[in-house]
């Protein structure tokens, strides 16, 4: 987002949840009161963030947070009835399809199937914006929302990859680095790689750092993932990876840009 910001790309963020459910895992913040506030937190925390990045078109949709929930059902029954997650997934789609119209977005980006990890709001985020990529081109779809618009292309972000994570770990035990990646790693059993998007980002890690640790509540800049030195990953690894779920122009894959195809 900092790098397309910087290079004059508009770009536009969703919240889907109003972040009331969520926890407290920077200690530094664990203080009285913190609790009572942390809706009010985030949506300053996620300000603070797309402002640092150069964001400047936020659109929050204001559902209430399903939280997480361990071992989660998929189904909704361990969630409030006024859970997102269980909020009716056509009202959703409805919503994401009329801003599609109305914004005219080139590229839709999302997490992966199954959230990348399974937050219920993580899913419901997936299941709704692929929704949203096809209905708002078809007119039959959600004719109430506005004419049709054809998102090019449909990606799924947040995409960690072994290999990614054997390099930066490799990197660390050669410097004598304390690797966050070991732990992880000894347990990675799935070898499969969707990557077909590197975008290189090495000049915008500091930035990216700074926007993380704009959500206070939630990110401790005592842990070990900030020990990894900005220069280390420039020089082993300075990409953010994605996978191209669907495009509606010609590629080449692997690309190395989210708008390869697209004319601005």
């Amino acid at each position: 987002m900092a790098r397309y910001a910087k290079e004059g790309y508009r770009i536009s963020v969703v919240t889907l949840t109003d972040g009331g459910q969520g926890d407290i895992l920077n200690p530094a913040m664990d203080r009285p009161g913190v609790r009572d506030r942390i809706m009010e937190l985030r949506q300053e925390e996620l300000a603070r963030a797309l402002e640092i990045l150069g964001v400047t078109d936020h659109f929050p949709f204001g559902y209430p947070d399903s939280g997480y929930v361990e071992d989660f059902a998929g189904d909704g029954s361990q969630l409030a009835d006024d859970a997102f997650f269980n909020v009716p997934v056509d009202e959703v789609i409805g919503r994401l399809v009329a801003l599609v119209r109305r914004e005219h977005p080139s590229v839709l980006l999302t997490y992966p199937e199954g959230g990348g990890y399974p937050h219920p709001d993580h899913i419901r985020c997936h299941d709704v914006t692929v929704a949203a990529y096809h209905a708002a081109a078809d007119p039959t779809q959600y004719p109430e929302a506005g004419p049709p618009w054809e998102v090019a292309k449909l990606y799924y972000m947040g995409v960690w990859t072994k290999r990614r994570a054997q390099q930066l770990h490799q990197a660390c035990v050669d410097r004598g680095i304390e690797s966050p990646f070991a732990e992880w790693l000894a347990k990675w059993e799935d070898d499969s790689d969707p990557t077909t998007t590197f975008v290189g980002v090495g000049d915008f890690l500091s930035t990216a750092r700074q926007a993380l640790l704009a959500h206070a509540t939630q990110i401790d800049p005592e842990g070990r993932w900030f020990a990894l030195p900005e220069e280390l990953m420039r020089e082993v690894y300075p990409y953010e990876e994605f996978e191209l779920a669907d495009s509606r122009v010609p590629v080449d894959i692997p690309e190395d840009s989210l708008f390869v195809g697209i004319d601005r």
